[in-house]
């Protein structure tokens, strides 16, 4: 009897069946279920390996609750029935940054409320090359709507010397241990830096809270003050070993017109960004020690900006030199094509495009639902197809209410953590996120492909630094299986999605 368990062991190896801690599954209504993690158990995700000449790895994940699933398909030399598609290594596109989420104050409060090892755990789920192997990690420039309460680095009314900066106890307590755990986990974590205001005595409103602009002449005292701020910040940041890749001007400038809206915010206009950069951030950067490899993202709001956003500043030679790429979130999608992507990269193809946020709102009853990961995803896949070179999620834990929210704007996130359980949930975006980061690092370029399928099928193709080619589909019929070949090398590769269904295919 034990040589017959060993042997069928050995069998769904070398079959390539998914031979890893499997997901243990938790359902919470049909179809909404999630992986379960504690101190003592936690799914992995079986490595890629070698697989032998003429064959592809495949990894699935479906709503009927596969997660992450490896197995091997051999290629055919035969067209099979179904759908094709055929990859063109030959037409590289854009060269991918990577995939993150963000550093927020309610993700480090509920990280603190778990044991230590579960919270490393967690940050190790996303950096790790045991995790997904996030390498971007996005950090308010202090409060947000997921902080609770609203405060600034310099609360000193005209301290225009900012002798009174500081970092705060959210700092301290809920961002930075868990940003250098992140570190250690992949020393190649690229943190940005994105505020939502600059403290309320620099703007016309006087309050964080709500839209308005810096107060005064455009470019003057306030301006030149909130430019050395932003020195200010990487500086300290630097100084407990953690430099940024880049900042933001601003977190959706486009609310900041609102003198109602509900959170901080702050208000610019393309123009006003470009002004801002060339004159005065751009300088203050490159003249100071934490600054001076820092790049600037413009814009960070919806797709509406564009392509006019990007004509106005880099159309600046002045401007454009201190800026690195463009920001884009994924809210507003619904309203303005896609196509807007590719124009600006067309018109400008050495700045990058970076989805920098992108969440699904609260539902009490929503945990570990299939279909709004599956809306990020078809999403993401579209960004990819127009030139957009990576994406980073919004917070990277949660609680079981979608919180903290100083606002109750509870929204969703890939993981979500029960502290009075001392366990933590996969929601199926971490698994859906994993598809694009696990297999699609740094580096790697998108390629052309063709395909024949409906438009029940989203797909996109990669080619890796070793050479591999990566493909990502997805099957968005809740009723209707269906199967993809991709063709490549003379050979297909075949993949069986159900209904509601994704796979990566990586054909070495």
């Amino acid at each position: 009897m034990l040589f017959l368990k060993i042997a069928g062991f050995c069998l769904l190896f070398l079959l390539g069946a998914y031979a890893g801690k499997p997901c243990n599954l938790k359902t919470f209504q049909p179809n909404f279920s999630v992986c379960v993690c504690n101190e003592n158990y936690c799914d992995e995700i079986d490595p890629l390996g070698s697989p032998s000449k003429g064959e592809a790895v495949i990894y699935y994940s479906s709503q009927s609750g596969k997660r992450l699933e490896r197995s091997t398909t051999t290629g055919s030399s035969n067209k099979p029935d179904g759908f094709h598609a055929t990859l063109d290594t030959n037409n590289k596109h854009q060269k991918m940054l990577g995939f993150g989420g963000a550093f927020t104050d309610a993700a480090g409060i509920n990280l603190q409320k778990m044991p230590s090892a579960l919270a490393d755990q967690i940050i190790n789920q996303y950096y790790s090359s045991d995790g997904i192997g996030y390498t971007f990690g996005r950090v308010p420039m202090a409060s947000t709507d997921f902080s609770t309460r609203v405060y600034s680095y310099n609360d000193i009314s005209n301290d225009f010397n900012l002798q009174n900066f500081n970092l705060t106890h959210e700092d301290f307590a809920y961002k930075i241990p868990y940003m250098k755990t992140a570190m250690k986990a992949n020393n190649q974590v690229k943190f940005i830096g994105s505020p939502w205001s600059a403290p309320g005595w620099m703007k016309n409103s006087g309050n964080m809270v709500g839209g308005g602009v810096l107060k005064g002449e455009f470019n003057g005292i306030y301006y030149n003050t909130y430019a050395q701020y932003f020195v200010k910040f990487l500086t300290e940041y630097q100084k407990v070993g953690l430099p940024f890749w880049a900042v933001t001007v601003q977190n959706e400038p486009n609310t900041g017109s609102s003198t109602t809206w509900p959170w901080q915010t702050q208000y610019y206009t393309a123009e006003m960004e470009r002004d801002f950069v060339k004159k005065l951030l751009g300088p203050a950067l490159k003249t100071s020690a934490a600054g001076r490899n820092v790049g600037i993202i413009v814009s960070d709001d919806n797709r509406k900006n564009l392509p006019s956003w990007g004509d106005t500043i880099f159309g600046d030679s002045d401007a454009a030199k201190y800026v690195t790429g463009i920001g884009v979130h994924w809210y507003e999608d619904g309203q303005t094509p896609a196509s807007v992507l590719t124009t600006t990269h067309n018109r400008h193809p050495d700045k990058f495009i970076l989805a920098t946020e992108a969440c699904c709102g609260y539902r009490k009853d929503g945990l570990g639902e299939w279909f709004a990961a599956q809306l990020i995803t078809d999403d993401m896949m579209t960004d990819f197809q127009n030139y957009v070179a990576g994406w980073v999620d919004w917070n990277l834990v949660l609680d079981m209410s979608g919180g903290p929210t100083w606002v109750n704007n509870n929204v969703k996130a890939s993981i979500i953590v029960n502290p009075d359980k001392k366990e933590y949930y996969k929601a199926p975006l971490w698994h859906h996120m994993g598809h694009f980061s696990k297999f699609v690092p740094p580096g790697s370029f998108r390629i052309s492909h063709s395909t024949d399928a409906n438009g029940d099928l989203n797909m996109v193709a990669f080619l890796d630094p070793q050479g591999r080619r990566v493909v990502v589909v997805i099957n968005k019929n809740d009723v209707v299986g269906q199967k993809l070949s991709v063709f490549d090398n003379g050979k297909y590769f075949t993949a069986n999605l159900e209904p509601y269904s994704l796979a990566t295919i990586i054909i070495p």
